[in-house]
């Protein structure tokens, strides 16, 4: 039996609670969170689990093998490092720390002791997610030639990050994980109209090949939006997570070129044919993402939302932040 702490009990608290307690071979036994109606919320719920409002308690208790990490990014660092120094797994919600440097020592300790680091990248265990890297790795859409995510909605405000750190963090793990190649560069742009975070940014990401990524993230936007438009040589695909049924819709449509001697000789041809919706399991992704991380703990077996995935995803953050503070200058990964 895995037994699991929770530190943070606030929004997305409760949820990680809810699908590690329904992992056979696996129990949270204790629950921080400084705030002491929320925990009082716990009791109601759980009452065989322990209480505290010193996340030091949870970390050292000797009964506890992980622990999992859902606080604000600014607390991560400390609270992570006490976690593996103590002997305990890892899981941590996104984005993994607050800069490249603190996320590099997080794995440098975790490999010396031999834990494991689980980063929360959720949408990763969706059903539609994986079909996409499935289709993607069967070359189906052939070539990549460019990646173009959107996610927008009307709020909400954060107080101590950027929309970027708000809401990129899911798009830039599923690039990272759909996409074999490693971006070499980024461009951002950004406005805040309220305080001194950017509530809108636009994010170019840069690869050696021919293929490009651009994020449109924005809190101020009238409607929800959360899709993505994946291009290829062969075909293309269009992915909306806010659609009930079909998620994903794969299009054969393209472009053919017959002659490249010269701009004026230039001959394009466009191909159009049927448009299909593949089946996406239906499955909580949480749910998934907590079976796997009981799994990789038990087993000895590395996530794919390891510290490194965590890590690659907090480089494009950093460099997101240092274009803007430079006008949206390229800046080299």
């Amino acid at each position: 039996m895995i037994h699991l702490g929770v530190i943070g009990y606030g929004y997305w608290g409760p949820n990680i609670v809810r699908n590690f307690n329904s992992v056979d071979g696996a129990k949270v036994i204790a629950v921080c969170d400084k705030n002491k109606s929320t925990l009082q919320r716990v009791r109601k719920v759980y009452p065989y689990v322990d209480l505290s409002r010193s996340c030091h308690e949870i970390i050292t208790a000797p009964d506890i093998d992980a622990v999992a990490v859902v606080t604000p990014v600014s607390t991560h660092f400390e609270l992570a490092v006490e976690v593996l120094r103590n002997g305990k797994h890892l899981f941590i919600e996104k984005p993994f720390t607050a800069t490249v440097a603190q996320a590099e020592q997080l794995i440098e300790l975790a490999e010396k002791k031999n834990l494991k680091i689980m980063v929360d990248h959720t949408l990763l265990f969706t059903g539609a997610v994986r079909k996409i890297k499935e289709i993607i790795d069967e070359g189906v859409l052939g070539e990549l030639y460019y990646y173009d995510s959107t996610r927008v909605n009307l709020g909400l405000f954060q107080h101590d990050v950027n929309v970027i750190w708000d809401l990129a963090p899911h798009d830039f793990s599923i690039m990272d994980y759909l996409i074999n190649e490693r971006p070499v560069a980024v461009s951002t742009c950004g406005k805040s109209h309220f305080n001194s975070l950017e509530d809108i940014a636009y994010v170019t990401v840069y690869f050696e090949n021919s293929l490009i990524a651009h994020f449109n993230v924005n809190w101020l936007s009238p409607v929800k939006v959360r899709s993505t438009l994946i291009g290829g040589e062969k075909k293309m695909l269009f992915y909306n997570d806010m659609s009930a049924d079909e998620k994903i819709k794969v299009y054969d449509k393209g472009i053919e070129v017959k002659n490249k001697q010269g701009v004026y000789d230039l001959l394009v041809s466009y191909r159009s044919g049927d448009m299909w919706s593949p089946r996406v399991r239906q499955k909580e992704a949480l749910q998934v993402e907590s079976e796997y991380f009981v799994d990789c703990v038990r087993n000895d077996r590395t996530p794919i939302n390891d510290g490194h995935a965590g890590l690659r995803v907090v480089r494009i953050l950093e460099a997101c932040n240092e274009s803007l503070k430079n006008n949206g200058r390229m800046v080299n990964l």
